[in-house]
């Protein structure tokens, strides 16, 4: 039984390692930052002889990146990444097949079938909407998507910006599925009119309407937890038309110099202790073996997470990413 219960500005980081170690690796990555940093601290504390470097941008800045060092790359792994990046085919000739230590609990449907990547989490939309910002104004609570649209929304509403953002692309990727492009084209135009500012990372819409700047975050359901979870008056939507969601992969790169250690690291990814790391950050889990935080719902997450999530077609998502977003820049963009 598969469990459903999961999980992006350039800020990169190199985060080394201390203490004297076998080997070391590189690792990119477009985790949240705080779970990125909880993640790369349970490996580190069971792979103390690999020093893990870890470089953490957001998921379009990644793609960027990694596009821009295809002749050289400079890591050996990448950790955690949108599904529908990964698939890219000059992405997926960067990748070396290899079957990890337990591969076997992530359903094939979430994992390629030549073995260049498997994905163990992944995220899922939801609205940030702040409670205390919809009295003072004398707004209605949103529910869905077509709430948004209403008059008294204009310039309370931010988004990611699909260009940078993987959260971004997923809710641009969702409603054009969900309502076909002719429609969903004439829906993202409308709602640009409400739009304040299209925000570089998929967790700072949520954070500033937890701050109060705005009433509504078009965001990601785990960054809802979290910020009320820290106290923010803020209450989590799912649009009910459904939650757009993507995976995280992971795979291993065919120009590693220190394959031995990064696939020991990637096997890891696969271990009992980071499926419970994992359990308590993400929204979406494949792999079985842990359960939903109490904190989870009661913030408002259904335990069958998988009747609110969209039916996302990641293929469709990836062959037509370049051609989506040039049409966004294009017409929505500022």
């Amino acid at each position: 039984m598969v469990c459903l219960f999961a999980a992006a500005g350039m800020m990169g980081v190199f985060l080394p390692a201390t203490g004297v170690h076998a080997g070391e690796i590189t690792v990119y990555t477009s985790y949240e930052e705080d779970e990125a940093a909880a993640f790369l601290a349970a490996a580190r504390r069971d792979l103390p002889d690999i020093k893990v470097n870890m470089l953490r941008l957001s998921t379009g800045d990644l793609h960027a990146r990694m596009l821009a060092e295809s002749a050289n790359p400079r890591h050996d792994v990448i950790w955690g990444w949108a599904v529908t990046n990964m698939v890219d085919p000059r992405i997926l000739n960067m990748l070396e097949p290899y079957q990890p230590q337990g591969i076997e609990k992530v359903p094939a449907r979430f994992r390629d079938a030549k073995n260049r990547w498997f994905a163990t989490t992944g995220y899922m939309a939801a609205f940030c909407v702040n409670n205390e910002v919809l009295k003072r104004r004398n707004l209605p609570m949103p529910t869905s998507w077509e709430d948004l649209l209403k008059p008294e929304f204009k310039g309370e509403v931010v988004m990611p910006n699909p260009a940078s953002s993987g959260t971004g692309y997923l809710q641009i990727a969702s409603i054009l599925q969900m309502k076909g492009e002719e429609r969903g084209w004439r829906y993202l135009e409308a709602l640009d009119k409400n739009i304040a500012q299209y925000i570089k990372s998929g967790s700072r819409p949520c954070n500033a309407a937890s701050a109060g700047e705005f009433a509504v975050g078009a965001s990601f359901a785990l960054r809802a937890i979290k910020n009320i979870d820290e106290g923010f008056p803020i209450t989590m939507v799912i649009p009910s038309e459904g939650a757009g969601n993507e995976l995280e992969a992971t795979g291993l790169m065919k120009s590693s110099r220190n394959k031995k250690d990064a696939k020991r690291f990637i096997d890891w990814a696969l271990s009992a202790n980071a499926v419970n790391e994992y359990y308590k950050w993400k929204e979406i889990v494949t792999v079985s073996g842990g359960t939903m935080p109490k904190n989870f719902v009661a913030a408002g997450l259904p335990e069958d997470i998988g009747s609110v999530m969209v039916d996302m077609d990641f293929d469709w998502s990836a062959t037509n990413r370049d051609r989506i977003l040039n049409t966004w820049q294009q017409r929505l963009e500022r």
